[in-house]
């Protein structure tokens, strides 16, 4: 089976990051893995990545409630600074939240694919990869 390159955690919860990297490791999902623990230090890392013309992930699990800039504001700015480099990432929110004005307002952005509840299971994974790299 094959795998995406890079893939990319957007979340400041701790527990949720070690466990969904478990899981990652688990189903061999991903080569590699970037953290970040808010939106606007992954913006940073992200234009940082592209702007040195290395890899930037294929998927990206993004979190909705988190401090500095959430993952609204994070997609808000990601789409304003879009290269075409940056059109191939597939962005997936994970959320705990299941509020319907959520789940409607996740259409209004292009690059997310879907809106997953935590936690990541190696089902949902297994989804993904077939989308993503088969699809």
């Amino acid at each position: 089976m094959k795998k995406v390159q890079l893939c990319c955690i957007i979340d400041d919860d701790p527990i949720f990051v070690y466990g969904t990297k478990r899981i990652i490791k688990e189903v061999d999902f991903a080569e590699s893995i970037l953290v970040y623990n808010n939106g606007q230090d992954a913006l940073d890392g992200l234009t940082k990545i592209s702007l040195a013309k290395e890899p930037l992930p294929d998927v990206i699990f993004l979190d909705l409630n988190m401090p500095i800039l959430n993952g609204w504001e994070f997609l808000d700015e990601f789409k304003n600074c879009q290269s075409e480099r940056s059109k191939s990432i597939t962005i997936y929110i994970i959320s705990s939240s299941v509020d319907p004005r959520d789940l409607e307002r996740v259409k209004d952005y292009d690059q997310v694919d879907n809106y997953i509840l935590k936690p990541i299971t190696p089902d949902d994974l297994a989804k993904i990869l077939g989308a993503v790299v088969e699809g």
